[in-house]
């Protein structure tokens, strides 16, 4: 019952109700007499409660265990990220606001079990302020289902209800069709029925519990003060018995325990009202022996008598107040009343929709736009009734800022910003009643606007704000509304990055999915960077192929990324430089990994492994190199090639082809530099020849004897060693130097894509690594006195075949014409013509 009630207005079987009560099973134990009663139901985020009798074992068990926590309020609360996204995937396909009652129950159940545990800490100060958090977010979720299923149903009717006139005979038909046609109203009664619902939620049944020092008996210990006189005691129960008003009218003071009796009932009577319980305020003021005041209660239902319309012989009872005119008038004067206990004016106020008394006893911002709202929807109530001509003449009465007051949704809440309260202009500044405020305005844009502000300002939001905002947000997207795209994607950004760094891996594919595609590329390729454990990848790339991530186009740029990082120009190798392997070296290597989960992703990898060894073969990382070269499987090239073979396809594409052939001349490079190395290191570590002693004796000589035999034998082996080595490192770099069809380095395809920056990098590394190999293939020539054959490298490198001659640079043809030289010199030394050939007598 509430003035008017929704419910009970619209017709059984009309319209589907635009409000529901989340079910709840918290019977409360409080208590009445407490004089501080009214403040205990509106804590603050720092207040705990004083109930523990609705928790249940289990839920004690879990409070203490999160007791052991250094911050049991966000332990306990931290499972609401996976829950909301698990229920977001769940609800994909399911209407939209079956969504929103489960997110409203996921908060609901959180602050029952913070409920607990905010009582066995104590006060906990940050326990308390995350249950206070999401017990607002609980609330809004809630105003937000009973605000858009009015809105959804409302657009989805075409606003079929506003062409039909029906002829009204009675106030409550007239109200009906007000409430059926009229959004507004609808809406802003809505928002009186969320606002009581809280409150109700938050005192819960109590009534049963209420103990007076007089249960039924009116005034007692007024009457027992009279009781010596038998006269004046027939004078009392005349006066004060009989007439309620007698203490006013009269000026006679009641007894001071049954002033206080009074006034905390009527403090009680006003709570239930504002909890929109009052049937339950009318049983109490009964159960008190004051059934008179409980009259008083019911006289603001609208006046309809069915037996005018129903044709039926049969009669049917009247509802309502036909005078409802006259007690409305009576219940302004007495809210007016300036000697009245200002709980009852209150009680009056809210039934008579006077503004002033009624927002005298409210208290937080809560109270206050219930009181705006009540007030508005009485007005607008009352002005449809008056012209309809259905209004009384005692309503036309009253004061004309009331009959003319033009009240807007926009108007209650400029009101609101110029309230006296202290502590109503700070709650007005909380950021879930700032998006209360909108949501109730419908106004997204202002909504999204104070969304960038709190991104943008220097304190971080809470992590349950943010959550509530990106939810709140894919809500609004789900029905279609249009919203400021930056906006969105700015609030999704900063969720995403609360999830990176709060560890929350598998659930940053589901939220960076809602972003455009191009942005959700770069913003899951940077959250990919972030992952170090080898075992969680597989994971990540699955999740973003069930959030419809472009996978292949996220890990490309991933390695891309990595590898182009502190990324500087190709040196020569003839400076001085560290081949060693840094960190930063060996997250180049390790990024390769990302493209080699999926099969289908083989030439990209090859693309880009080539890419990371020419810059590590530019600066003489071989190691490196080699370390990225053993990163790619040895079945990829034939992978390749399988995934091209077809109906469709018959030939590779010009970019995988290239990309395979330069795959095998870095092989070929890498395996020529290996065969070099070991070459190196085997004749740097020639056996030692044994020093015979002097004047040896008899055993002396045979010792150096058996000494010398097996240095010879140790010789002889590592000479047939190093002769096989020396073959095998001239065979290597032969086959880099006259690297089939074109050349090492050089593209078959010329019909691919141009990569300017790819075909710089091969040319250099020509211009590098071709003269380098050139150069250890003489040293290794000459060490090995194969001077014939370093003379015939010569010819090589002239050939117009090959065209070697052009990677060199003057210097380099210099010093290499100068080892020749020595060469040439070594032969003359043999008896040899300058080219190695016997001389002709």
């Amino acid at each position: 019952p509430r003035v008017p009630d929704v419910s009970s207005i619209l017709p059984p079987g009309g319209r589907t109700p635009r409000y529901m009560h989340t079910p709840r099973n918290i019977p409360s134990s409080m208590n009445l007499d407490d004089s501080d009663w009214t403040n205990s139901m509106y804590t603050s985020p720092v207040l705990g409660l004083e109930n523990t009798s609705f928790f249940t074992d289990g839920m004690t068990n879990l409070s203490s265990a999160l007791l052991k926590e250094d911050d049991p309020g966000e332990a306990a609360a931290a499972s609401l990220f996976p829950e909301f996204l698990a229920s977001f995937l769940k609800h994909s396909s399911s209407p939209v606001f079956d969504l929103l009652e489960d997110y409203q129950t996921l908060c609901q159940d959180k602050v029952d079990v913070l409920q607990s545990v905010v009582l066995r800490a104590g006060q906990n100060s940050k326990t308390a302020g995350v249950r206070w958090l999401l017990q607002q977010e609980s609330c809004t979720w809630r105003l937000i289902t009973s605000l858009y299923r009015d809105r959804v149903q409302l657009a989805l009717e075409d606003d079929i209800m506003t062409d039909i006139v029906v002829p009204s005979k009675s106030e409550k038909d007239i109200v009906e069709q007000l409430f059926q046609r009229d959004a507004v109203v609808r809406q802003s009664q809505l928002v009186v029925d969320w606002l009581e619902s809280i409150a109700k939620d938050q005192i819960g049944d109590f009534s049963d519990n209420i103990e007076y020092y007089a249960k039924n008996t009116f005034y007692h210990n007024n009457n027992h003060i009279l009781l010596p006189s038998v006269f004046e005691y027939i004078v009392c129960v005349n006066v004060c018995v009989q007439d309620p008003d007698a203490p006013l009218r009269q000026q006679r003071p009641l007894a001071d325990l049954d002033r206080e009796d009074d006034a905390r009932l009527l403090k009680n009577l006003f709570t239930l009202i504002r909890a929109g319980m009052t049937e339950e305020a009318q049983r109490l003021c009964k159960r008190c022996g004051q059934a008179w005041r409980a009259a008083t209660l019911e006289g603001w239902k609208l006046y309809h008598d069915p037996n005018m319309t129903s044709g039926s012989i049969r009669l049917q009872p009247v509802e309502g107040n036909p005078q409802r005119g006259i007690w409305k008038a009576c219940c302004w004067r007495m809210a007016e009343e300036e000697q009245l206990n200002r709980f009852e004016r209150a009680i009056y106020a809210s039934l008579s929709g006077n503004l002033k008394p009624l927002l005298a006893v409210c208290e937080s911002w809560e109270d206050c736009v219930w009181a705006y709202f009540r007030v508005m929807v009485d007005s607008l109530v009352e002005k449809e009734l008056m012209s309809s001509g259905m209004a009384n003449q005692e309503v036309e009465a009253l004061p004309r800022e009331y009959l003319e007051a033009n009240w807007t949704m926009e108007k209650v809440f400029e009101e609101l910003q110029a309230i006296e309260s202290k502590r109503v202009l700070v709650e007005t500044r909380e950021h879930y009643h700032v998006i209360q405020k909108f949501v109730i305005l419908g106004d997204l844009d202002g909504l999204l606007e104070e969304f960038s502000d709190w991104l943008t300002a220097s304190k971080p939001l809470p992590s349950h704000l943010l959550r509530f905002m990106v939810h709140l947000l894919l809500f609004f997207r789900s029905l279609g509304l249009a919203l400021k795209e930056e906006a969105c994607v700015d609030v999704l950004k900063a969720y995403i990055s609360l999830l990176i760094q709060d560890q929350q891996t598998n659930l940053v594919a589901s939220y960076v999915g809602q972003l455009p595609a191009e942005l959700a590329t770069a913003q899951y390729a940077a959250f990919l960077e972030t992952i170090t454990q080898p075992e969680l990848r597989p994971r990540c790339l699955q999740l973003g192929t069930d959030a419809g991530l472009d996978v292949a186009a996220i890990t490309k740029l991933v390695v891309e990324t990595v590898r182009e990082r502190d990324d500087a120009e190709f040196t020569h190798h003839s400076q001085t430089l560290e081949t060693g392997t840094t960190k930063e070296d060996q997250r180049k290597i390790n990024v390769i990994d990302w493209l080699l989960f999926d099969p289908a992703h083989r030439a990209e990898a090859l693309k880009q492994s080539n890419a990371i060894m020419r810059k590590f073969l530019a600066l003489q990382k071989h190691d490196a190199a080699k370390a990225v070269f053993s990163k790619v499987p040895e079945d990829s090239v034939k992978e390749i090639c399988y995934q091209w073979t077809g109906p469709d396809h018959t030939t590779l594409p010009a970019e995988d082809e290239n990309a395979i052939r330069e795959h095998l001349c870095i092989r070929a490079y890498l395996e020529a530099h290996e065969a070099f190395t070991d070459w190196f290191s085997h004749s740097s570590s020639a056996p030692p020849k044994p020093a015979p002693a002097p004047e040896a004796k008899f055993t002396e000589r045979v010792a150096n004897e058996m000494r010398e035999k097996e240095y010879q034998a140790d010789l002889s082996a590592w000479s047939c060693c190093l002769d096989v080595l020396t073959k095998d490192v001239k065979e290597r770099i032969y086959n880099v130097l006259l690297f089939v069809d074109g050349g090492w380095m050089v593209d078959n395809r010329q019909d691919s894509e141009q990569d300017s920056e790819r075909s710089h990098q091969m040319a250099a590394l020509r211009s590098l690594c071709l003269p380098r190999l050139s150069f250890l293939l003489l040293s290794v020539l000459q060490n090995s006195s194969r001077h014939q054959e370093a003379l015939r490298l010569a010819d090589i490198i002239s050939s117009d075949q090959h065209r070697l001659y052009r990677v060199f640079s003057k210097e380099e043809l210099r010093r290499f014409l100068q080892k020749l030289r020595e060469s040439s010199l070594a032969l003359l030394d043999r008896g040899l013509d300058p080219l190695g050939y016997e001389l002709q007598p």
